[in-house]
């Protein structure tokens, strides 16, 4: 099992601290295998506020959106709503054989996306709802005006 180390760095005075931490945990990895680092801007990842606008919409569009399923039309939860959704993303699909048959469809997770990425997520599901005739909720739109005017 790997494990990761991640530290915000967001002034020259966190800088010295950051640099003492991964000094640390480099010699303490390389005692056991290769330690490989990475540093990244921080855009970061979806915020809580992003993920709070996309439950009331996948919940407006299973209440309202049926959807075809091993031969026949039927209403799907919002998390089933969400793999579909997040592979939209995707122009290629990925998908594995199951253990006992079938398929598995191999799907994002929306909690390792970017900000940019989640912002592209929410604009299809409302596209993909407006296509299909979804009256959005309260909560949907109330987080959809706060989105728009946010970007």
């Amino acid at each position: 099992m790997s494990k990761e180390l991640v530290i915000a760095v967001r002034s020259l005075q966190e800088m010295q601290y950051a640099i003492a931490r991964v000094s640390a945990a480099i010699g303490k990895g390389l005692e056991r295998a290769p330690v490989e680092v990475a540093l990244r801007h921080q855009n970061g990842k979806r915020t809580l506020d992003q993920n709070r606008k996309l439950w009331p919409m996948l919940t407006d569009v299973s209440r309202q959106v049926q959807w075809l399923v091993n031969g026949s039309m039927d209403h799907l939860p919002p998390e089933d709503w969400k793999d579909i959704l997040t592979a939209g993303l995707d122009s290629e699909q990925r998908v594995a054989p199951g253990i006992d048959g079938g398929f598995v469809m191999l799907g994002k997770r929306t909690s390792k996306m970017r900000k940019a990425e989640f912002a592209q997520l929410i604009e299809l599901i409302y596209a993909f709802g407006s296509n299909h005739g979804v009256q959005w909720s309260e909560p949907a739109l109330a987080v959809y005006e706060q989105y728009r005017e946010a970007t």
